[in-house]
């Protein structure tokens, strides 16, 4: 059993909580039973695993850790002091698993692109709804919050493993972007988002919380799409307005 917090690969596991180190890696860490299940319900093997005896004891440890002993580098039990230094949730679960980051493919479907989400909660939320509607892919635009931040990891719920997330330059999403409809997000947009036919291949694009989208963003934008609000309300933040347009879209094409 790991005990001590000086382990290097306790060391290791923490470093992955820097940007830097998961790009220099390619990897990214996972906490707890729900996510650990998504890995391996994606066919994703652990590069390493953690978890203590409790957990190992549990149904879901039973259930588990077979498949998680299959880890590159192992699976170890590790002290619950151990694993608390390496989570980022104030009460672990008791399990987590550094993976490679996922390379799902593009599908066909909406392509939705966040430029300048900041707040990983919103980001999270915004992969999670994006997954369930059924988009083709999520491109994030530079400025937007890391993918693999643990935050943003748990707010998606396994939405990593089955939906293509890119980061792309704007000319890069310009060129994925031409010939298609791309309709930017706006509380003051031109048309109320469902008014649009969605049926059409297109893009919506998703500005950050506090600014919107930038200038590269409205300049690719071939249209403006609101949501009307009742009451006194003004906006809904960046997440809850395109789950609500990403819903939209999934039911138009669902005819």
């Amino acid at each position: 059993m790991i005990t001590s917090t000086q382990n290097e690969r306790v060391k290791y596991v923490r470093s992955l909580g820097r940007r830097r180190a998961r790009d220099r890696e390619g990897r990214f860490v996972v906490e707890g039973t729900r996510l650990v299940h998504e890995v391996t319900r994606a066919g994703i093997r652990p590069a390493l695993v953690f978890f203590t005896e409790d957990w190992a004891a549990g149904a879901a440890g039973q259930a588990l850790l077979p498949h998680l002993r299959a880890a590159e580098e192992g699976a170890w039990p590790v002290s619950d002091a151990v694993l608390a230094a390496c989570a980022g949730t104030e009460t672990p679960q008791g399990v987590l698993a550094v993976v490679p980051v996922p390379r799902v493919a593009p599908r066909e479907g909406l392509i939705l692109v966040v430029d300048g989400v900041r707040d990983p909660g919103n980001l999270g939320t915004l992969l999670r709804s994006a997954e369930a509607a059924g988009a083709g892919r999520v491109v994030l635009a530079p400025g937007t919050v890391d993918a693999y931040n643990p935050k943003v990891v748990r707010g998606g719920m396994g939405a990593h493993f089955r939906l293509a997330v890119q980061e792309m330059n704007w000319p890069a999403i310009a060129g994925l972007l031409a010939g298609r409809p791309a309709w930017l997000a706006e509380a003051g947009g031109q048309v109320a988002y469902d008014r649009v036919d969605w049926t059409v291949p297109s893009a919506l694009i998703v500005g950050g919380e506090a600014e919107g989208a930038g200038a590269e963003a409205a300049r690719l934008a071939t249209g403006t799409v609101r949501i009307p609000m009742a009451g006194g309300a003004e906006s809904l933040n960046a997440a809850m307005a395109a789950t609500v347009i990403l819903f939209e879209a999934a039911r138009q094409n669902r005819g």
